[in-house]
């Protein structure tokens, strides 16, 4: 039996000593090529996602980015792109492990029907993760925001 994907994006959280998840999966009404196209344009980013500020770089395999967000307002993150399946998935890492790393996934699944299934999952782990996860914000909103603004975007006719 297959699992329903709500239309309406709802964050999952979870957390052990060392290692700390949030992640939000969304069916959208669009190929799996639109939403590509939106997640790989990091110059229109900010245009459609209320949780960037800003991106500087280009979102392609091996390239670091310049992230600013709504979060964080004085920090810049600088994630670098560590896997990369055109239309299909990608990552971003940044961080250095043992110590502390972030890495998010991005996932694009196709639906007989013609929608997509967008999967995002962020996991936070390292040996420093014990000090500083009462200094992080909840994920959980922001990611929503993420998928219901990616989705409101790639459903647009």
């Amino acid at each position: 039996m297959e699992a329903t994907i709500s239309s309406t994006p709802s964050a999952a959280k979870s957390h052990a000593t060392f290692r700390m998840e949030c992640a939000i999966t969304c069916n959208i009404k669009a190929t799996r090529e639109r939403i590509w196209a939106l997640l790989t344009d990091a110059a229109d980013f900010p245009r459609w996602n209320s949780t960037v500020t800003s991106i500087k770089g280009k979102i392609a395999l091996g390239e670091t980015l310049e992230l600013r967000v709504p979060l964080a307002p004085t920090r810049v993150f600088k994630p670098k792109v560590t896997k990369l399946d055109a239309g299909r998935s990608m990552e971003w890492s940044d961080g250095m492990a043992p110590m502390f790393k972030g890495v998010r996934t991005f996932t694009l699944t196709s639906k007989p029907d013609g929608s997509t299934d967008f999967t995002m999952v962020e996991v936070f782990a390292g040996v420093m993760l014990p000090m500083i996860k009462g200094s992080l914000p909840d994920f959980g909103p922001a990611f929503e925001t993420y998928a219901a603004d990616l989705k409101r975007e790639a459903e647009k006719k």
